[in-house]
């Protein structure tokens, strides 16, 4: 379950999808004017339960018969409330929702941020529980008191599924809230201290290899699955890594979808010291995740396109030239989380004349969001040194010039990914992982498609434009 859709695919037991094995269907959050970013629990779960429908219609019963495990790969950082039955009465608020600016603000003014980012490996941000939790305690009091417990949206649907004592939260999810305490991948007993928030109030934490069964009527509505084992959801973003065969330090994966992240995953202990433009999550037990994330992806680059009304993209950017538009963008419309985690920081372009194109606000455009992604490439570099650079995601396989713009922006070979679907495929290979079905995810790595090589020449323009993007944040937003 990505950040724009929900998909379902059939894997076999080497993690290789399915041929006409797939189901997909939308999965729009809303946005307010005041930054909220939400949507119905329920209808999500609908949504889910339709996809499984209409992958299960697709496949020939004799396939469908054998599936074991269902493995669940879903958007980190949500939140939604659940009464004592483990039923929604929040919406699930996503990772875009800035309304907690000022609380997160203040959560940093007035604790110790630094140890608790050291512990949690999340600063206080809007995209985080400890925020969300003290903007829902202010300024929506009702449903606070409703709410029993707390989840993620992982956790709420694998409970809808499988009952409410499947509410189990993997570390990997855990990590995503900003609460747990990724060294000892225990709820972090100080923060909750300081929330004034009691343990029992947030899911408990599944055990290695703790699957679950389908309740009676899911096992109903989808037969083939009656017997499958269902292991609780896993991030997307863990999930990713390693469903590109990215799960040691010799790899980067840059995913670029909806939103945009850097990652690299490795076994041992999170990094004592990290980088403020990083976060620090888990992919489980013995695996650590570090990284930045962009809020401004492909969603910035749809919005661009259809704002501008820009025809026949390829071409129309074929045309421009690097950085030769006069214009610096902070691509900021959704929020800013790394390198800067501003809970303000908004979008911005300077540098407009009567003479301006749209589609050189579109390159623009583009070419600032592969500025953000150098500048944690460049923090990434002390965890991943020399890493290869494997890149995925829906934006760019639609934008062949915009995975060749970031091969230049970062001065780097960029091996693009044959995986269609990384993240389901990385929660199959965990899956497999945690059974005994293969010895390690290691062991799966997919064969990459072609590799695109930076142009020095490119690369030297871009490098000053990132640094004049870097003065231009100073001054609006640092």
């Amino acid at each position: 379950m990505g950040t724009s859709s929900v998909r379902a695919s059939l894997y076999d037991a080497l993690a290789r999808e399915v041929s006409g094995a797939s189901a997909r269907a939308a999965r729009d959050f809303t946005k307010t004017p005041d930054g909220g970013h939400e949507r119905d629990a329920d209808e999500l779960v609908e949504t889910v339960a339709r996809t499984v429908d209409e992958l299960l219609a697709r496949v020939p019963p004799e396939l469908s018969a054998h599936v074991e495990r269902v493995a669940v790969s879903c958007f980190w950082h949500s939140l939604v409330g659940v009464g004592v039955a483990c039923e929604a009465v929040t919406p699930v608020y996503g990772w875009a929702d800035t309304r907690a600016a000022a609380e997160a603000e203040r959560l940093a003014r007035e604790s110790d941020e630094p140890a608790a980012r050291a512990r949690t490996g999340c600063p206080f941000h809007p995209s985080y529980w400890p925020a969300k939790l003290t903007w829902l305690r202010e300024h929506r009091p009702e449903l606070f008191r409703a709410a029993a417990r707390w989840l993620s949206f992982g956790e709420y649907l694998i409970a809808r599924l499988c009952g409410p004592e499947a509410a189990r939260a993997s570390v990997s999810m855990a990590s995503g809230t900003g609460l747990l305490d990724v060294r000892a991948c225990l709820w972090d007993a100080p923060l909750l201290s300081a929330l004034e928030l009691d343990e029992p109030r947030l899911p408990a934490l599944a055990a290695d290899g703790e699957t679950f069964q389908f309740a009676s009527e899911w096992a109903a509505r989808w037969p083939p699955l009656r017997a499958a084992r269902v292991f609780p959801a896993v991030g997307d973003g863990a999930a990713n890594n390693v469903g590109e065969g990215c799960t040691t330090r010799d790899d980067v994966a840059l995913m670029v979808g909806t939103s945009a992240a850097m990652r690299v995953v490795f076994e041992g202990a999170p990094p004592v010291e990290r980088e403020r433009a990083l976060w620090c999550y888990r992919v489980d037990r013995r695996r650590v995740v570090v990284g930045g994330a962009l809020s401004d992806g492909g969603a910035l680059r749809e919005w661009m396109t259809r704002t501008l009304k820009v025809a026949g993209e390829r071409d129309a950017l074929a045309a421009t030239e690097p950085d030769a538009h006069g214009l610096t963008v902070l691509p900021f419309w959704s929020g800013e989380r790394s390198t800067g985690w501003h809970a303000r920081a908004r979008g911005a372009i300077v540098g407009l004349t009567v003479n301006t194109r749209p589609e050189e606000i579109l390159r623009a455009s583009l070419e600032s969001v592969a500025y953000r992604a150098a500048l944690v490439a460049d923090a990434l570099e002390a965890h991943a040194p020399g890493a290869r650079l494997r890149a995925s995601g829906g934006a760019l396989r639609e934008s062949p010039f915009w995975a060749q713009l970031f091969a230049d922006v970062l001065g780097r070979p960029l091996t693009l990914s044959r995986v269609r679907e990384a993240s389901s495929r990385g929660a199959v290979l965990l899956a497999l992982e945690a059974t005994g079905a293969i010895q390690s995810v290691s062991d799966a790595a997919p064969t990459p498609a072609r590799t695109l090589r930076p142009e020095a020449a490119r690369t030297e323009i871009y490098r000053r434009a990132v640094e004049r993007q870097r003065r231009l944040y100073e001054l609006l937003v640092g």
